[in-house]
């Protein structure tokens, strides 16, 4: 059957790519994205320019009505209630009925919620919308007294605007440091002293309840300790939102099952983005990834795929973090065995590699390096073998291994 119309439930970051790849690489038929928030926008400055005010509404849309327009892209502002992948249809909320000769799944993530008493409280915070920044900005200003429960990427984020905005941060994580998965010890620990020296209480444990205390929350931590604050923002990570494809009965196990082709155990249905986990065909399940680029290149892959192209070769992963005034990126994999190479520049540590057994570099971490993380990058895809002396020094440019 030729391919006429695509429907992608979801205006994120995949689903925004897996419309625009479809049109650039020639597909002229009818596509449609249906989301509940319209437009789709991007949502890492949620915690940091659009939080601090810096960006506007508009600033952080993906791309602005008339690039829609322009390549007859219809957007819908709806939630997509039911999937009937037999019938090539999603029902939305308000009784609508979308239809498609193929749907793309790009429904994302939805936060954590803290599983203790009192963590699913309307008055305890997460952020992962426009609204949820919206609303966090609303009650942050000077000496209000902020508790951030969750220290990883988002929360450290959060941190560090709330602290610009004037609040009063108190930080929790169970682990010290957190991210040592992702950019490894040397640089976790070096990014999480940065909180305690810009004045950010850090505290090491776990969170057992929340009350509501009068105006403000409480805070019990295990062995009894508290901690009295005004709000509550909860970053403990995100679950995939696989509930309309479980619905439907398409395959899930944290995540919409797809193979590398992005297609679902529904031959007329793909997924991408944060919800999508690859199946491999003997079988094996590869891990979630849930970084900005990686919602990106899978909409690349889906539309490709939707086309009978030839799948593109994205390489070596990558993901970008801001906080207190520096710029954090990684590539590859920091976490697992392999030899660790710490560049340092001043007595700090300034970036991190994971080398093979071989000598071949796996992962790469840098403060302030996007050029040297560019470099890794193209170095772990061409797979060169590396010089670990040359790697530590901090007069090396990166650039030269890759000649």
């Amino acid at each position: 059957m030729a391919l006429g119309s695509v429907l992608i439930a979801g205006g994120g970051v995949a689903g925004f790519a897996t419309a625009g790849q479809l049109r650039s690489r020639g597909f002229g038929g009818q596509i449609t994205i249906v989301d509940p928030e319209g437009l789709p926008y991007d949502r890492p400055p949620l915690s940091k320019d659009y939080l601090l005010g810096s960006k506007s509404a508009e600033q952080i849309l993906l791309a602005g009505a008339a690039w829609f327009d322009e390549r007859e892209i219809a957007v819908v502002t709806g939630r997509a209630a039911a999937l009937m992948p037999d019938q090539g249809a999603v029902l939305l909320e308000d009784g609508r009925k979308l239809t498609a000769d193929r749907i793309v799944l790009a429904t994302g993530a939805v936060p954590r919620r803290l599983d203790i008493p009192g963590g699913g409280e309307d008055t305890v915070l997460e952020l992962r919308t426009k609204a949820d920044a919206d609303q966090l900005r609303l009650v942050l200003g000077p000496g209000v007294r902020l508790a951030i429960i969750g220290a990883g990427l988002i929360g450290a984020e959060a941190a560090s605007a709330a602290l610009t905005l004037g609040a009063e941060v108190t930080l929790i994580d169970p682990v010290n440091p957190p991210l040592v998965p992702a950019v490894g010890s040397a640089l976790a620990n070096r990014l999480h002293r940065m909180h305690a020296a810009r004045g950010i209480r850090v505290l090491t444990g776990i969170p057992k309840a929340i009350t509501v205390n009068g105006a403000g929350h409480r805070i019990v931590m295990a062995g009894g300790a508290s901690i009295d604050a005004d709000q509550v923002l909860v970053g403990i990570g995100v679950v995939p939102n696989s509930t309309l494809a479980a619905s439907a009965g398409l395959d899930v196990e944290n995540g919409i099952l797809v193979d590398e082709r992005q297609r679902t155990s529904h031959p007329h249905v793909y997924a991408v983005g944060d919800a999508a986990r690859v199946r491999l065909q003997d079988g094996t399940l590869l891990r979630r990834a849930e970084h900005w680029e990686h919602a990106r290149n899978t909409g690349s892959t889906a539309a490709a795929a939707l086309l009978g192209q030839e799948l593109p070769d994205h390489g070596a992963s990558w993901f970008w973090s801001d906080r207190h005034g520096v710029h954090v990126e990684g590539v590859g994999s920091m976490a697992g065995e392999g030899d660790v190479v710490i560049r340092e520049r001043a007595g700090a540590p300034v970036a991190s590699f994971r080398l093979d057994a071989a000598g071949y570099l796996l992962g790469c971490a840098a403060v302030d390096g996007g050029m040297l993380v560019r470099a890794a990058r193209r170095i772990i895809d061409r797979r060169i073998l590396v010089d670990p002396v040359m790697l530590a020094d901090p007069t090396v440019d990166l650039k030269k291994m890759v000649r």
